[in-house]
């Protein structure tokens, strides 16, 4: 009786009904095939190290533009910033050339006043029959008395006349003066106000430039994954190939193996499996950070949302966040993670990441520690995450994604970590 007759007779023994189920034995092919196999599976295997070096390289241009949206967006949030300041000289400057335009207003009125003073001063001196200054006014007097009085008289009427035209002048000056500050401030204002007006126009191409990048992105970013699937199948055909004939008599001899213990796998298959033993880290100011982190592993990625409460309603970026709703559902983005993680141990940070890299002691990059903060673009206004050492970082990545864990990625890393506790 042959190997193969025993186990169909052993197993129709020890498992009734089922005998007659038993799968044939896989092919075991020769060492000649086994050796072509060999071959082929070499040739794959290059093949697969190229295409892990092609998805790399994918994976990092995926990133940088991940990168550079997040660091346009900042530009604008800097943008309205600096749009709200210009807008607010713009008013006091023009409060400032109201007031002056009031003055000189006025000063122009007392020029007025002056002038016609002068003019009554002029007339009244025409009337007594002379002229300031003129010896025609000596003429026809009767006596030397009468030369006197009238030369009392004119020396009055024109001293008064002086003091009217040097009222006059000062008045005029004065205009002038108050007429100047009234121009200068004009000037002022409307330097503020085309100062306002760029910053408008700088924040609205700043937005256009930020949805433009993210839009093309998101094309980008699916062109990317298609090439990822491919580089996946080929590296599984790849994979099957390498196993070839192998694998077959891997299988083959596995299915002997599997047969001999039959009896005893039966007889095991209730039993029940041991569990692993899961362990919760201490509970010092480090670890409470960390793990407020970890505990919002999953939430997605909302620009905008998040504080020391925990993950809010996104708002509004004009470009990929909208379209993948961030401004009307409840997440993190990687600032706003931060703020939530170390408000657990009183330490409340501003939502903007380029001013969460400047809230602590800096420590090179080499030396960061469990806890730290890693920031990405200049200042550290692209991105920030939180250290979990070993390689290891969790964040709030991108619209579209959730917070996540995943390996620290060196392209664009500040050189140095911010450090809390």
């Amino acid at each position: 009786m042959t190997r193969w007759v025993i186990m169909a007779v052993a197993a129709l023994v020890l498992f009734p009904g089922v005998a007659s189920a038993v799968p044939p034995p896989p092919p075991n092919p020769g060492d000649d095939a086994i050796s072509a196999g060999r071959q082929q599976a070499d040739a794959k295997a290059a093949r697969v190290g190229e295409l892990t070096s092609q998805l790399t390289e994918a994976e990092a241009r995926l990133q940088r533009l991940t990168d550079d949206v997040a660091f346009k967006m900042e530009l604008v949030n800097k943008a309205r910033v600096d749009l709200e300041a210009a807008q607010d000289e713009a008013v006091r400057a023009r409060q400032d050339a109201d007031f002056a335009r009031t003055e000189a207003d006025a000063a122009g009125r007392a020029v007025d006043d002056a002038r016609q003073e002068l003019d009554e001063f002029a007339a009244a001196s025409f009337q007594q029959g002379s002229t300031i200054g003129s010896l025609s006014a000596y003429f026809g007097a009767a006596s030397p008395e009468d030369v006197l009085a009238r030369e009392q008289l004119l020396a009055a009427v024109g001293d008064a006349g002086l003091n009217a035209l040097d009222d006059v002048e000062r008045a005029r000056s004065e205009k002038s003066n108050k007429d100047s500050a009234a121009r200068a401030a004009l000037d002022l204002a409307n330097q503020r106000q085309a100062a306002a007006d760029q910053a408008r126009k700088d924040a609205d191409a700043a937005q256009q430039e930020a949805v433009r990048a993210q839009q093309d992105q998101a094309g980008q970013a699916a062109a990317i994954e298609g090439d990822k699937a491919r580089v996946e199948g080929e590296l599984t055909q790849a994979l099957n190939a390498v196993e070839g004939l192998e694998g077959q008599r891997a299988q083959y001899h596995q299915w002997l193996d599997d047969k001999r213990r039959e009896e005893e796998a039966a007889l095991n298959a209730s039993q029940p499996s041991a569990r692993p033993v899961v362990t919760v880290p201490g509970g010092d100011g480090v670890e409470t950070v960390v793990g407020r982190a970890l505990a919002q592993l999953g939430v997605r990625y909302s620009w905008g949302g998040g504080n020391y409460d925990g993950p809010t309603v996104g708002i509004r970026d004009g470009g990929v966040g909208d379209s993948h709703g961030d401004y009307y559902s409840v997440g993190f983005d990687c600032s706003g993670l931060m703020m939530y993680a170390f408000a657990g141990v009183g330490v409340y940070l501003p939502h903007y990441s380029g001013y969460q890299y400047n809230a602590g002691r800096k420590v090179p990059l080499s030396q960061a520690q469990r806890g730290d903060m890693l920031f990405w673009g200049p200042g550290g206004g692209t991105h920030v995450a939180l250290y979990l050492g070993g390689g290891m970082m969790v964040e709030a990545p991108y619209s579209g994604s959730s917070v996540r864990i995943a390996p620290v990625r060196y392209g664009g890393i500040m050189p140095y970590a911010t450090r809390l506790l």
